[in-house]
């Protein structure tokens, strides 16, 4: 049997509300087991939105260091298995041969964007330093929130996906990408601007999920200076962050936000009144 690919479907339930019940429908998000392989190896294998995937596919590349640009990426093929989707990737030299001989495997559910590693040591990779970047308006921000919730499509379908964005400083949306693991949500969102070549220092990623250190990893890894999240990071991610040079806003609601690292880049109505 194939694998579905829509994005949702509607479900049949029995819906109660205030002690009765009725039959009803829902839309809820498709979710399916994605291998994303390289030179006919299979690297990792995410449970995720069936959807965006040739951005997924480039993103994840990107972020976990298989490769350091789109271009390295020779082809991409998207194949519907009986069991799932493959994402099958072939490599240009050298990366075929570095990755051979670094290879790990992963097993992604949703919850979890480190499962399947093989030492402590990958799950703290070093990052990249991301210093400079632009500053970023209180209000651009409080701005990206409002507008994010017009480009979630499938979340105001199913009100079960997690939503990733980009927001230049001049406050513009660039790109957003759905998925049900926050953590592919971002990789297709970086896949989607690798291939549009954004500058990624020159704005910040919207993310509706808690800022975890593996979020913070991935971000890092595309240059972006700036993570701005709906919930609270935990504290290894603040450190990271840290480490990295990267601003976390977080708690962000319609009237504000909290800044739990490298508060500079967050500017009031006027430059240079920082948000304290």
């Amino acid at each position: 049997m194939k694998p579905v690919v829509e994005s949702s479907r509607i479900v049949e339930t029995v819906c109660w509300r205030r002690g009765e019940h009725a039959a009803a429908g829902r839309a809820v998000p498709e979710e399916a087991a994605v291998a994303l392989t390289y030179d006919g190896s299979t690297h990792a294998v995410m449970m995720a939105t069936p959807a965006d995937l040739e951005d997924f596919a480039i993103g994840f590349s990107l972020t976990e260091g298989v490769v350091g640009s789109p271009a390295e990426i020779e082809t991409i093929e998207v194949v519907e298995e009986d069991a799932g989707i493959e994402l099958r990737m072939r490599l240009a030299e050298p990366g075929a041969t570095a990755l051979a001989a670094r290879r790990r495997f992963l097993a992604g559910p949703v919850g979890c964007g480190l499962c399947g590693i093989e030492s402590l040591n990958e799950a703290l990779r070093p990052v990249p330093t991301v210093d400079g970047g632009a500053a970023v308006s209180y209000h651009t921000i409080l701005g990206a929130l409002a507008g994010l919730r017009g480009g979630q499509p499938l979340h105001r379908e199913t009100h079960a996906v997690h939503a990733a964005a980009f927001w230049r400083r001049d406050g513009e949306m660039v790109a957003v990408r759905e998925d049900v693991g926050r953590h592919n949500a971002l990789d297709k969102l970086a896949g989607a601007l690798a291939t549009e070549g954004v500058p990624t220092a020159d704005g910040f990623i919207l993310m509706t999920s808690r800022v975890s250190v593996e979020l913070v990893q991935k971000a890092a890894m595309i240059g972006v200076s700036m993570l701005v999240a709906v919930s609270a990071p935990t504290a290894l991610a603040i450190r990271i962050a840290e480490a990295a040079g990267m601003t976390i806003a977080a708690v962000a609601r319609d009237d504000g936000f909290e800044v739990f690292s490298h508060p500079d880049r967050v500017i009031g109505a006027k430059v240079g009144d920082a948000v304290r």
